[in-house]
């Protein structure tokens, strides 16, 4: 009761942000009730003259509510489905600019994880480049062991992070539980488990080591890439607030004009963005997954350059086979293979028809084919697909909202470097490749030695588990025997809703009967 008191009180103060900022002037008040009216009503007479517009409202609002809410603020701009599309369309505008800690904290950080007194280790620490709501970046001068110096980037979390994301998430969480028991729709939309998927990344973002492990896994995947890459980490001087690594000189690749001025042909680096995030997600099951402009380079040479590896999704093969399928389906306009993959994969309920369902695909696939990316209306075909997927009630995928997010993102960027981009042309290539190798004669192979495994793995665990079923037949045996026991306080708990129940029958059978007197008169 305590808890859930505290959490109502720090959900109560992030309201009132909220409504100070003039964030709820992008709440509808017509679809709502009668009593939650009158509350935003009541609730927007705090806001702020000048709260500005409503595209800036928001993300001013979680801005001013902290680091937890920024990065919650960024996972929700990929879920139109929850916030809405102009919510959608303001929050997009979090990537994480927030003023940086000063620099001595950073040095005692720095000094605390590594064991060293900065001096020790870098022959210079500089201020802040970048501030981010989990870390911010130093350009540092690292020591060699040769004697010689090279520039790095020194990644410092910020100090009493961990806490105030623990502490912040709790609150979503509780405020998650709370949608989902009062709002049915809140239930297919799978909020709790959407707030647990932001909790997994936070945290795994927090621990910069795992940073520098997925640099080094997605180096290794790319290895073979001759237009992308990422910076190599420096190991010994990377600690769980602490990541060093190779500093990158490039042109971010929102800065149109001075790709222009170095003569990149932003056409190619376009292509170059939408195949290499697509390698990353199909190919190998592992991708960077948070590509916005910021953490994308064009170094010299022409080469794609991604940093900030600390949000990354996977993807397994069966998710690999559907994304590729539906890909391919949507390349070829075949909308019926499209809907039997959907069905195959679990993703709509079998009650529905696949033709009904390919039909409904139809209406998203055709009006954006043979279109240019500046021709189509990314919010109109959104909104399609979101109806598309109540209509035929399928719920969220956990496993795919880091992906669904990612590719959002992605196209968003390449758009931006060519804004005639032709999706489906670039895309078809990487799709094809893998689903040649994969779904043809080798695959086959492959897929059959997989079974093979499986199976084998089972055979070996067969004498486990025929102990495991005597043992439970047994246990069934004595309690259809003896009874099943319960304890006093659950046979009295038991009896006091037995009891509620039947006061509430008996009362809902009095209402009706009043009822139905009444109307006599």
């Amino acid at each position: 009761m305590i808890g859930a008191a505290v959490h109502i009180a720090r959900m109560a103060r992030a309201g009132f942000v909220l409504a100070r900022e003039g964030a709820l002037a992008l709440v509808d008040p017509s679809v709502l009730p009668p009593l939650p009216r009158l509350g935003l009503k009541l609730a927007r007479l705090v806001e702020r003259r000048d709260a500005g517009s409503s595209e800036s409202r928001l993300a001013a609002a979680l801005t001013r509510l902290g680091p937890s809410y920024v990065k919650f603020g960024q996972f929700l701009a990929t879920r139109p489905d929850i916030v809405g599309f102009q919510a959608a369309r303001d929050l997009e505008s979090l990537q994480d600019r927030l003023p940086p800690f000063p620099r001595e904290e950073a040095v005692r950080v720095v000094e605390e994880a590594l064991g060293r007194p900065i001096e020790a280790i870098f022959s210079h620490f500089g201020e802040a480049v970048a501030a981010a709501s989990i870390a911010q970046v130093h350009r540092a001068v690292m020591k060699t062991p040769e004697g010689t110096e090279q520039v790095v980037a020194v990644k410092v979390a910020r100090p009493g992070v961990r806490q105030r994301f623990s502490r912040d998430l709790q609150d979503m969480r509780f405020a998650a539980r709370v949608f989902e028991g009062y709002a049915p729709e809140a239930r297919r939309l799978r909020t709790v488990e959407v707030v647990e998927t932001l909790a997994r990344s936070v945290i795994i973002e927090m621990d910069l080591r795992l940073e520098a492990a997925a640099l080094s896994e997605l180096a290794e995947n790319t290895k073979n890439d001759i237009e992308f890459r990422v910076p190599k980490p420096e190991w010994d001087l990377t600690d769980r607030e602490v990541l060093t690594l190779e500093w990158i000189d490039g042109i971010k690749l929102n800065k149109l004009d001075e790709i222009d001025a170095a003569g990149h042909d932003r056409v190619a680096l376009a292509r170059i963005v939408i195949q290499s995030f697509l390698r990353q997600a199909i190919r190998d099951g592992f991708f960077h997954a948070d590509m916005h402009p910021g953490n994308l380079f064009v170094d010299a040479s022409g080469r794609l350059v991604a940093v900030d590896t600390g949000i990354m999704g996977r993807l397994g093969h069966r998710e690999r086979r559907f994304l590729a399928e539906i890909l391919l389906g949507f390349i070829q306009r075949d909308y019926v293979r499209v809907a039997e993959v959907h069905f195959e994969a679990g993703y709509v309920p079998p009650r529905h028809s696949v033709l009904d369902f390919a039909q409904a695909i139809r209406a998203i696939g055709e009006p954006i084919h043979d279109r240019r990316a500046d021709e189509i209306s990314m919010a109109r075909v959104l909104a399609l697909l979101f109806e598309v997927t109540a209509i035929f009630e399928m719920q969220t995928r956990t496993e795919l909202v880091m992906l669904q997010k990612t590719m959002v993102v992605v196209e968003g960027v390449a758009r931006r470097l060519d804004p005639h981009l032709d999706m489906w042309t670039i895309a078809e290539p990487v799709v094809r490749e893998w689903i040649e190798r994969n779904l043809g004669p080798i695959g086959r192979i492959e897929d059959v030695g997989r079974g093979a495994r499986t199976l084998f793995g089972v055979l070996q665990d067969l004498p486990d588990i025929a102990v495991r079923a005597e043992r439970l037949l047994v246990q069934l045996e004595q309690g259809t025997e003896r009874g099943i026991a319960l304890a006093p306080s659950s046979i009295e708990r038991a009896g006091e809703a037995a009891a509620g129940r039947g006061r509430a029958v008996v009362l809902g059978v009095w209402v009706i009967a009043i009822a139905l007197v009444l109307s006599l008169f």
